[in-house]
């Protein structure tokens, strides 16, 4: 039975820079974990990744699951003399809480664990402001943060890029995670940098939440190369209607978030027929140019058109377990699906291997780079600017270096992007 609550990611990436998905091209990915969701997340994940790559069996044979864990250990895990894997990841928060009951969390399992040295945290937060995250504790804590990146990277083979992992709505997972990214795209300009970043929720967690998801999304949009993009509304309702939790804790969401993206990033064959593991946990060349005479104009389109699907500009569906190389994607290849200016041939991908993920005898994910944000995205962006035309809150980023200007230029990006999403 394939479990349908993991079958869907999202991603929003600079397709009109003519860059999309060009993820992870060699081995070993180094994860920075930023703020309280993000290190909680990233704790999640690396259980997963661990658990699953160690699961007996695997529906498979004994060395195609050795082959299977060696490739997982080679992106996500370094090994100490003790024999006890060592995540690679950099762990970032304002607040010691957080990150001390990661490590404890890590380190009780007995499993995996994190570095003795590879956190940073202080003890005063951002406050749930943008821009004391970007403006104060980016620049103050530059050198401290980004040697620690740069050991952990010294650590790899070969470095394949970061996976950033950080939520919109609070302070120093959206600035400090926006400052930090600016600064990997600065000093490691080759590698990739994929954001994983987690949507708020509707009903709003914190006031300002808007502003701080306006911001980061423009600032991660010059400096990423893919943002990788979960709902907490989506998940919740996962939660609720497809796992029947009756009372939905952060722990819940997050397991949820972990499972769908360990469905995504462990081991594939490297091509059709192949019993070898790629190398790389996404890596395929997507870049996309639409033609010139595609592109829309400047100002916002109506997002309110009926539509009876999104259109997409790449899709990637990921199989595992038994009977994959029998497995219909057919209707993925429908050229309805796709923009106008591009063949399905180019925009569509499956990756698959017979290891099953998590004992699910069969599993599939999906991830899509299509018009499905485009609504939460003019939703966030409106809301931001009903805020600001009353210049409500505004005083709280102007005094530490956010001016109006710079609240503009997110707008104008922003508009830019759900013009050029809506034209497809």
């Amino acid at each position: 039975m394939i479990p349908i609550w993991q079958s869907c990611l999202m991603i929003v990436a600079r397709f009109f820079k003519g860059v999309c998905f060009v993820l992870f091209l060699s081995m070993s990915i180094v994860t920075v974990q930023l703020g309280q969701c993000g290190n909680q997340i990233g704790f999640e994940v690396f259980d997963v990744l661990f658990n699953d790559s160690h699961c007996p069996g695997g529906l498979c044979s004994k060395r195609e699951n050795e082959a299977y864990q060696a490739s997982c250990k080679e992106r996500f895990f370094s090994e100490e003399e003790n024999g006890v894997p060592v995540a690679r990841a950099v762990l970032v928060d304002m607040e010691p809480k957080v990150i001390n009951q990661t490590l404890s969390k890590a380190a009780r399992s007995g499993r995996w664990k994190y570095g003795q040295h590879s956190c940073f945290c202080q003890k005063q937060g951002s406050g749930n402001n943008w821009a004391y995250g970007y403006s104060v504790h980016g620049p103050r804590h530059k050198e401290s943060i980004m040697n620690l990146i740069q050991k952990e990277v010294e650590k790899c083979d070969s470095l394949s890029g970061f996976f950033i992992i950080m939520s919109m709505a609070g302070g120093t997972g959206s600035g400090l995670g926006a400052f930090v990214t600016q600064n990997l795209e600065d000093q490691y300009s080759s590698a990739l940098k994929m954001n994983q970043i987690i949507w708020p929720y509707g009903t709003g967690e914190v006031i300002v939440q808007n502003y701080n998801s306006i911001l980061t999304l423009s600032h991660l949009y010059r400096s990423s190369d893919a943002l990788l993009v979960h709902e907490n509304d989506a998940v919740h309702k996962i939660c609720a209607k497809l796992m029947n939790i009756k009372q939905i804790s952060f722990c819940d969401i997050n397991q949820v978030l972990a499972h769908q993206l360990g469905s995504v990033f462990q081991p594939t064959y490297s091509r059709e027929g192949s019993f070898h593991y790629r190398r790389n946990p996404l890596g395929i060349d997507w870049q996309v140019r639409p033609p010139l005479s595609g592109l829309p104009p400047l100002g916002k389109m109506s997002v309110n058109k009926e539509t009876h699907f999104n259109t997409s500009i790449a899709n990637l569906v990921i199989l595992r377990g038994k009977d994959v190389h029998s497995a219909d994607v057919g209707a993925f290849k429908d050229p309805a699906l796709y923009t106008s200016w591009l063949e399905p041939v180019h925009a569509f991908n499956v990756w698959k291997t017979q290891r099953a993920f998590r004992k699910y005898e069969k599993s599939a994910a999906l991830v899509s780079n299509s018009q499905s944000l485009v609504k939460p995205l003019d939703m966030i962006v409106g809301k931001a600017w009903n805020m600001f035309a009353s210049r409500a809150y505004l005083h709280q980023y102007t005094k530490f270096g956010i001016e109006e200007e710079d609240f503009l230029d997110s707008f104008t990006l922003l508009e830019q992007v759900i013009a050029s999403y809506c034209n497809l």
